[in-house]
């Protein structure tokens, strides 16, 4: 029970970490998406999300373009499913 305790609040201190932060890595995006790490490296490849190399290396992204690009993704897979609804 106490070993639960202590993780969950391991989480929720990892959880406010990350919400504060501006700009995040790789690791933090998929915790917060909950897109996995395998489809994020696929999506920076692609150029399909936006995000930063600055040393050629690390990748990191901007928490305000990652929310951006994913309410950007929800409205068109809405639009997509009223039009295969009207259809």
């Amino acid at each position: 029970m106490e070993e639960k305790i202590i993780e969950q609040l391991n989480r929720i201190e990892r959880y406010s970490i990350i919400s504060a932060k501006s700009v995040l890595t790789l690791d933090e995006v998929a915790i917060v998406t909950g897109l996995s790490k395998s489809w994020l490296y696929k999506a920076t490849c692609s150029n399909t999300i936006p995000h930063y190399k600055p040393n050629g290396k690390l990748v990191y992204f901007d928490k305000k373009e990652i929310e951006e690009y994913l309410s950007a993704a929800l409205s068109a897979a809405q639009e997509l499913g009223e039009a295969l609804v009207e259809e």
